[in-house]
């Protein structure tokens, strides 16, 4: 008697499902504006946008275009660009449409234009200056960079508790906020100036730095992430205890405005809302023993992944849309003005061989 191998079942794709909250969709509706965030997780970024009313659907519905991009994390929107980090290069995209084309639905077409070869140097947040410059948080060597031609980074400042430049993630450098134009505030896990040592010190060591008074404005946070200047006001995101709030500068406190169910990283801002991303990293050790454990159980919650929409002028989350499946943790997120269903040319088909653009009045 011989045995008789079973018969190969057929691979499933991987599960998404998105879920929103009943009003998502007239809310962004209303704001004239769509929205993205990175995933390196499963090294996606994601645009969500609207697909227009047909005579069989006349309402608007969701539209979710992803683009796959290896260990994509730190991003940002600069009039007609997205930038983007990856494993070990920076990527520029740039809307080719004019304000009234459209290409199969969508309103813009992201096509990547430049890539810098930055080496695995870990970028998180990034941001486009007043002047154009794009400066990004290098948390491998602990300090604030921006590109090079000769090199993989050019350092531009690092926190005065950290003695030399080393490729340690010394502090956990993660996140960067500009104020008139310029970077001004960074989120750290610690002021660690060892290899790796803000992993012991997650808890409630974590600082957000004045660069420009060269001062700590807010000490005592758990793991922060997403500085952002907005409106006058510093916003932050007390990421290991769930708490979105703002930072008195004055007393050098933290404010907290609403609770996050989930790692909350990556921010922005629009009409009065902050859109907030959470994720769902109950498995990862990084994430474990935070207040966040605590303040979920007083709140009888479980961590989600997805976005959560913020009333600044209440602190109430209406809206919001949750992902269920392999994608479990966002990094950033960005609002993209004016655009109402984004889509981005990928790597891997033949359309990035075949989209071709040229300047107008060349064809003709």
């Amino acid at each position: 008697m011989t045995d008789q191998q079973a018969p190969a079942t057929p691979q499933q794709p991987p599960r998404l499902e998105v879920f929103t909250s009943r009003n998502f969709i007239g809310w962004l509706a209303s704001q004239q504006a769509s929205l993205a965030f990175t995933t390196y997780q499963t090294g996606k970024v994601f645009f969500i946008g609207l697909k227009p009313p047909t005579p069989q659907n006349p309402q608007p519905s969701l539209s979710i275009f992803e683009r796959t991009l290896e260990r994509v994390m730190g991003m940002t929107v600069s009039q007609s660009e997205i930038y983007l980090s990856t494993l070990y290069q920076l990527w520029r995209f740039r809307d080719a449409l004019l304000p009234s084309q459209s290409f199969n639905g969508y309103d813009r077409v992201y096509v990547p234009r430049e890539s810098r070869v930055t080496g695995d140097i870990d970028v998180h947040d990034m941001a486009v200056t007043a002047d154009g410059t794009i400066v990004f948080v290098n948390t491998l060597f602990n300090c604030l960079a921006t590109i090079d031609d000769d090199h993989s980074f050019r350092p531009i400042w690092k926190p005065p508790w950290i003695s030399k430049l080393a490729a340690e993630d010394r502090c956990h450098l993660n996140g960067m906020a500009l104020r008139d134009g310029k970077p001004r505030y960074v989120t750290a896990v610690s002021r660690s100036d060892v290899a790796d040592g803000w992993r012991d010190r997650r808890a409630s060591s974590g600082i957000v730095f004045d660069i420009e008074a060269g001062e700590a404005v807010c000490e005592g946070l758990s793991m922060p992430h997403s500085p952002r200047w907005h409106n006058g006001t510093l916003y932050v995101l007390n990421s290991g205890t769930g708490w979105f709030g703002s930072v008195d500068l004055e007393k050098k406190a933290f404010e907290p405005i609403a609770f996050c169910p989930g790692y909350a990283r990556g921010m922005a801002f629009h009409n009065g809302y902050a859109i907030i991303g959470l994720s769902d990293r109950r498995e990862n050790r990084t994430f474990q023993d935070l207040p966040l454990e605590d303040n979920l159980k007083d709140k009888d919650a479980e961590t989600r992944c997805g976005l959560m929409v913020v009333d600044l002028a209440t602190g109430d989350a209406p809206h919001w849309l949750r992902m269920e499946g392999i994608v479990k943790e966002l990094y950033d997120v960005c609002v993209i003005p004016g655009a109402i269903r984004p889509m981005a040319i990928g790597f891997k088909s033949d359309e990035i061989r075949r989209y071709i653009s040229c300047p107008p009045g060349v064809m003709e």
